[in-house]
C-alpha cells in the first residue's frame, strides 16, 4: 500500500519542505524534515546512540496539526 500523504509545511514553497505521511500497512509515520546541526545531534546523543539506520530530523511547530492528523490516521488504520 502506498504512503498516505497528510501535509507539507504550510509556510514553505511546497517543494523540498517538511512533510508527513502515514504508512497504514506498517502502522508508521513517515516524516521529512530538516537535518539537524552538529550541536543538536550531540544533544540528542546524550540520551543514547543514533543507529546507522535512523536519523534525527527537525520539523517546525506549525506542523503539529499535520502530525496529529497523521497520528489519528495511523491509529484508525490499526483498529480496522
Amino acid at each position: 500500500m502506498p504512503l498516505r500523504f497528510i501535509a507539507k509545511d504550510p509556510n514553505t514553497d511546497g517543494a523540498n519542505c517538511p512533510t508527513v505521511w502515514v504508512d497504514e500497512e506498517r502502522q508508521e509515520l513517515v516524516m521529512q524534515g530538516w537535518k539537524v546541526d552538529d550541536a543538536t545531534r550531540a544533544d540528542c546523543l546524550t540520551t543514547g546512540p543514533i543507529p546507522d539506520n535512523e536519523e534525527v530530523v527537525r520539523l517546525p511547530m506549525r506542523m503539529v496539526a499535520a502530525i496529529r492528523e497523521a497520528c489519528d490516521a495511523a491509529e484508525r488504520s490499526a483498529v480496522q
